[in-house]
């Protein structure tokens, strides 16, 4: 997951800098659907834990070279993160002291603030070399043991007592106690009036997305529209038939159907990262749903993309230039595209065929089915 994801943010860094990165991380839907390509199971709560531990590990042994400082992460190491970006400040010239009021704010907004019933657990403060920040944080309910994640994003901020997020993940729990709410300025300044002093920890209720609790992957959480020209392109038709994709030749149809899931990760807009859950048809996911994660395919999709990096770091991005030609390829294939598969047997193919890319899962290897493996997908 380190290796995939540290590929995934260096492209984006060469590609369209370190802010994009930041923006991106500040997406609820993006998020979600880079945790579900990375193989981690697609709607858990442990999504934001493994996708950011992953990246810290990454990201910071290279973050001179990359520009990219992430800071925090769960229990004691998010309380570390007032030293991490004073040491960051030290080596960057940026203004520490700020960084870490903007962290500790984002902080008692969410934990303190918004009376929601979700305590924090969890606070990332992620900088770049030019001092925009992102913030993702989540916090967990003792009543019902749900998660609610919480993004930020410097550039959008206006305000961190009147709608600072730019989004917030978690099920509605009806009727909060909402602070930061246009409709609360009278409130505010009567706390204001009683306190006698600035209120700092106020929240916004953002946009809301709603996760389901079943843990299988289920036909009414992908577009199926979009999933099906994945399909169609990786298992019927072959790179050759495309003169995009001649660079990309000799890569599997199962690595092509990872790729182009990847691909869109990178390049796709932010109306394509609706349904995460159809995502996790790049890798599988570490809990078996839809399939167990296919190690070898895992591993192919990141040394193809780890030699676009290399090679455009040397001034050749023909191998970068087909991978961004592989989710523009996907997304004109949708146009007219009639699905067909049934969803159901895409993934009892997926399934059978796990042991042949080295399926794993938290429980153990994939074994090969008995009784013969073959399943018609169309």
């Amino acid at each position: 997951m380190a290796l995939l994801g540290e590929a995934i943010v260096e492209t984006l860094i060469l590609e369209k800098g370190t802010g994009e990165v930041l923006r991106r991380l500040s997406d609820p839907f993006w998020f979600q659907s880079l945790g579900a390509v990375m193989g981690m199971d697609w709607h858990s709560s442990g999504i934001t834990t493994s996708v950011m531990g992953a990246l810290k590990r990454a990201i910071n042994p290279r973050s001179a070279e990359l520009g990219l400082y992430i800071t925090g992460g769960k229990g004691k190491y998010s309380r570390q993160t007032p030293d991490e970006l004073m040491r960051i400040g030290e080596k960057t010239g940026l203004d520490a002291e700020y960084l870490v009021r903007c962290s500790k704010l984002s902080a008692k907004v969410d934990n303190t603030a918004i009376q929601d019933g979700y305590q924090l657990y969890l606070h990332n403060f992620i900088v770049s070399k030019e001092g925009q920040w992102t913030v993702v944080q989540q916090g967990m309910s003792d009543a019902t043991s749900l998660a609610r994640r919480y993004h930020w994003h410097s550039p959008d901020l206006q305000s961190f007592v009147e709608e600072p997020h730019t989004a917030i993940e978690g099920q509605n729990q009806g009727l909060i106690l909402n602070m930061t709410d246009k409709g609360a300025k009278a409130s505010r300044n009567s706390v204001m009036e009683m306190s006698r002093e600035q209120p700092d920890k106020m929240l916004a209720e953002a946009r809301k997305i709603v996760m389901p609790n079943h843990h299988e992957v289920r036909a009414e959480d992908v577009n199926l529209k979009r999933l099906g020209s994945v399909l169609w392109l990786a298992h019927e038709k072959r790179p050759e038939d495309f003169e995009e994709l001649l660079l990309l030749k000799g890569v599997g149809p199962r690595t092509l159907q990872s790729l182009a899931l990847v691909s869109e990760v990178i390049y796709g807009s932010p109306s394509r990262f609706k349904d995460p859950a159809r995502f996790s048809f790049a890798h599988g996911g570490k809990d078996g749903h839809p399939f167990p994660v296919p190690v070898k395919t895992y591993d192919e999709t990141l040394s193809t993309l780890k030699t676009a990096i290399d090679r455009s770091k040397l001034g050749f991005t023909d191998k970068a230039e087909a991978l961004k030609n592989l989710s523009k390829i996907t997304e004109r294939a949708e146009k007219g595209f009639t699905p067909n598969a049934n969803f159901k047997k895409v993934i009892e193919k997926e399934r059978k065929d796990s042991w042949k890319y080295g399926g794993r899962t938290v429980f153990g290897k994939a074994q090969k089915p008995k009784g013969g493996d073959q399943l018609e997908l169309f």
